[in-house]
């Protein structure tokens, strides 16, 4: 549940570089994981300007840290903070990813991100996977806000 302390902690996480917290959240995941197959663990991608910004992808240090390797199938289109949006400007958002060459034909993709907000970064990466061949698609979070 996306609480007052687990918003703060995500924070420390997220927006100052607390990269140890991923090994606190890499207990959630194998735990959540370890009877799940998957051909493939894909992290919500972060664009140029925030992956700079922040040093890493808190969506694939959270596969790292769990054991598991992220394999980067999608590419973000543009660099407009989702936390500064509104609820109804995140549901109503344009596509917002592209597919990276990649052949995921008859695959299985677990998508993996930090926050369930409205659900429309997943089901836009998702959407883009489906697209590109993918049979099936799952995804998975820390926190539900």
């Amino acid at each position: 549940m996306y609480n007052d302390f687990l918003r703060e902690i995500i924070a420390r996480y997220k927006f100052r570089g607390d990269y140890i917290l991923a090994k606190a959240f890499s207990l959630f995941m194998k735990e959540r994981l370890k009877d799940e197959h998957f051909d493939y663990l894909v992290p919500i991608p972060l664009s140029g300007e925030r992956l700079y910004e922040r040093g890493f992808n808190q969506s694939a240090a959270l596969i790292r840290e769990a054991g598991y390797t992220a394999k980067e199938l999608l590419q973000r289109l543009h660099s407009e903070k989702q936390s500064k949006k509104s609820r109804q400007d995140r549901i109503h958002q344009k596509q917002v990813f592209e597919m990276l060459p990649a052949d995921i034909e008859n695959k299985s993709i677990l998508l993996i991100d930090d926050i369930y907000t409205t659900g429309s970064t997943l089901y836009h990466a998702a959407k883009v996977l489906k697209t590109g061949g993918a049979t099936s698609i799952y995804s998975m979070t820390l926190a539900r806000g």
